[in-house]
């Protein structure tokens, strides 16, 4: 596991490969709860299939994309 928190004040950047469910996605919410203001891009292993609709009922927007080396990258904007 690489988990790795970087970023600027606007961009939070989240490395949770490597962690097993419900980790990652737990680690998604607290990051989002504690930083509602920035973009929250995340690096995970699977695609988070069940945080699609907490995000929607939540008021977040987010984009996915499958990295060419393996995994899935998600921005997660305030809609």
């Amino acid at each position: 596991m690489r988990e790795h928190c970087s970023g600027s004040e606007d961009e939070l950047v989240l490395d949770l490969c490597g962690l097993d469910p419900p980790e990652p996605l737990a680690r998604i919410l607290a990051a989002l709860e504690a930083n509602p203001a920035r973009t929250l891009r995340v690096r995970m292993n699977r695609e988070p299939w069940p945080l699609y609709a907490m995000l929607g009922a939540a008021g977040w927007r987010h984009e996915t994309r499958a990295l060419e080396a393996g995994g899935y990258e998600i921005v997660i904007r305030r809609r």
